[in-house]
């Protein structure tokens, strides 16, 4: 059985202003399935752990700024979250696909169907005898 680590920790940064916006993102995460706030990081920063596909970075963010919190919008912090989004996206697309040993004999099987069988030979028949 193949392993797949499922499980993400990822540190949520918020700007300075407005005041307390950590505190407020842990009360409205706290109760959620497959989510769990570990810690605040200061006074702008939370520290979650969730669980693909139930969840990805991108769809956490994108729910506080709809609910009106302002994220950390440093160019490191972009690159960071665009790293996170990619990666986790491409994860859950390979969560939904069947293991590669299924994929590759599906594959073969319809090539072998499209492939003309038995003792076929595009030769021209006074080629086959030139010597």
């Amino acid at each position: 059985m193949e392993y797949a680590d499922t499980e993400r920790t990822r540190q949520l940064n918020f700007t300075r202003l407005p005041l307390g916006q950590a505190k407020e993102a842990l009360l409205l995460l706290h109760d959620l399935p497959h989510l769990t706030v570990l810690s605040t990081v200061g006074d702008t920063g939370l520290l979650i752990r969730y669980e693909l596909p139930y969840y990805t970075l991108e769809k956490i963010e994108l729910a506080l700024i709809d609910q009106g919190f302002h994220l950390d919008n440093t160019l490191l912090a972009k690159l960071r979250r665009a790293l996170s989004y990619y990666s986790e996206n491409i994860q859950c697309q390979n969560l939904s696909q069947p293991p590669q040993r299924e994929r590759t004999r599906r594959i073969f099987a319809q090539v072998y169907e499209h492939h003309a069988h038995g003792d076929h030979d595009d030769t021209p028949p006074e080629w086959r005898d030139y010597r």
